[in-house]
Formats: structure tokens, sequence, C-alpha cells
């Protein structure tokens, strides 16, 4: 039995004139543990998926089990992480790193102490009372990666978490977020445009195609890839070739190519 199981879903927005398919025949498998990346060009359904796997949107036609249950009753199990931190400007750093808690009502002082002390590993300390307005970028989405981590989600959903931070900072994120969900095992899926990101972070790419949105092919990353840390892999010798091989597919989905 796989951890979550996509089985022919279907997607189809309506509106009162027209009728857009989405997402057509997504099959897929993902074992407890893994990282897997949605990759491929805007408008290719990747977020769609995501918020169909989240149970934040019923597919058209489909089923999505998480452990051999519908996501629709697993919704405290599936965390998100996005663009944006979204974090209350109002609310010191410790009210929004409980808020998820408290809202799940899942706030005791022993869920409140770990939420905390992760806030201390992932090197925050003493930012506690002050206010998201106080931090950096990369700070910020450390604080959304804590309250995201501190309900105690079985699977991650990462929709493009790193791709309004600068250069430096990404890299640093994707190692801290890599390092971080191999600690607790925790199961992830990113949703992203970045190729070189999908490839070092990933044991999994899928690349999308459009109109409608589907899996176009899926690059199982090499071992001596998977082992690294995302920094790490982008500069081992394996990682040109995939990049260049994922860089021509990706090319042959553009209309009037391939």
């Amino acid at each position: 039995m796989s951890f979550l199981t996509v089985q022919d879903v279907h997607h189809t927005y309506f509106t009162k004139d027209t009728a857009v398919t989405a997402l057509s025949n997504i099959s897929l498998t993902i074992e407890e543990g893994e990282f897997i990346s949605f990759l491929g060009p805007s408008g290719c359904g990747k977020t769609t998926l995501l918020s169909i796997i989240s149970s934040l949107l019923k597919p058209t036609q489909g089923t999505v089990l998480l452990e051999n249950k519908p996501v629709s009753t697993s919704k405290n199990e599936i965390g998100y992480m996005l663009q944006q931190d979204y974090l209350f400007p109002w609310k010191t750093i410790e009210e929004n790193v409980l808020l998820g808690l408290k809202l799940s009502k899942q706030l005791t002082e022993e869920t409140k102490t770990t939420a905390l002390s992760l806030l201390h590993q992932i090197g925050l300390q003493g930012v506690e009372k002050q206010l998201p307005k106080q931090l950096s970028g990369g700070m910020r989405q450390r604080v959304a990666l804590v309250r995201t981590l501190a309900t105690g989600p079985k699977l991650l959903m990462l929709d493009e978490p790193f791709s309004a931070l600068d250069y430096q900072t990404k890299l640093k994120l994707e190692d801290l977020v890599s390092r971080t969900l191999d600690e607790f095992g925790k199961t992830a899926i990113l949703v992203t445009h970045d190729i070189g990101e999908a490839i070092a972070m990933s044991d999994r790419v899928y690349l999308f195609a459009s109109n409608p949105g589907r899996i176009h092919k899926i690059f199982s990353m090499p071992e001596e890839l998977r082992i690294l840390s995302p920094f790490e892999a982008r500069n081992h010798e394996a990682y040109t070739s995939i990049f260049q091989m994922i860089w021509k597919e990706l090319e042959s989905l553009e209309p009037g190519k391939g």
C-alpha cells in the first residue's frame, strides 16, 4: 500500500460559457518519506493538482488516498507552505507559529514547547516576541515552515515556497527545508518552475505538459544526488546532464515544438 495514491484524476473548470480541462488522467503514487516535485510550464495544472491532493478542491473525477483513506478525511495531516509566508503582521512570531496548533485544537504546553524548540533548531533564537516586519524574507519563510511542521502533518505541500527570495537565501532555505524534512521523516510535494530546484531537492520529478495538464515524463534522481544536500547536488557532475535532459523535454512542450 502506497502512502499517497492519486488514481485517474481529471478536473474541469466550468463557467457559464466554457469548460476548461485543467487535468487529464493523472495517476501517481508516493511512498512515505519521499520528496517529489511537480515541474512544468505555467497553466499545466500543477497547483490545481496540489489543491486536489490537499482536498481543497474536489476533482471532477478520480480518487486521492492518503494511507488508504480519502484525503477529505485527512485535513489535519496535510501542511501547506506557500510562496508568501502569510504571517499575520500584528501577531508576534510565537503567536504566528502556534496559530495552526490553536486552530486545530492541538495547542498544549507540550506542543508549544516542541514548536518553539523547532524555531531554535532552524536558527531563529530570540525572535519569539518580534513582529514579522522585523524579520527578513528568508527568516519569515523559516517561521512559516515551523508553523507548518508544528501541527505534525504527515504530508507537506510546498507551492513555490522559495520563488520570492533572493538566490542566496533561496539556496540556504532549500538546504534547511530538505534537512528538516529528512530529520522528521516527512513526505513532501514541491511545485516549482525551477528545474535546478526540482533536481537538487527531489527523489522524483514529474514533468507536466499543458492543455490539458498531464504527466509527460517522470525523472528518477540517481542515488548519488539524493544522498547530497541540495547545494551539494547542484555541484555534482550528474546534475548538469539531468538538467539538460529535463530542459530539452520542457522545450519540446512549447507550442510549435516537438
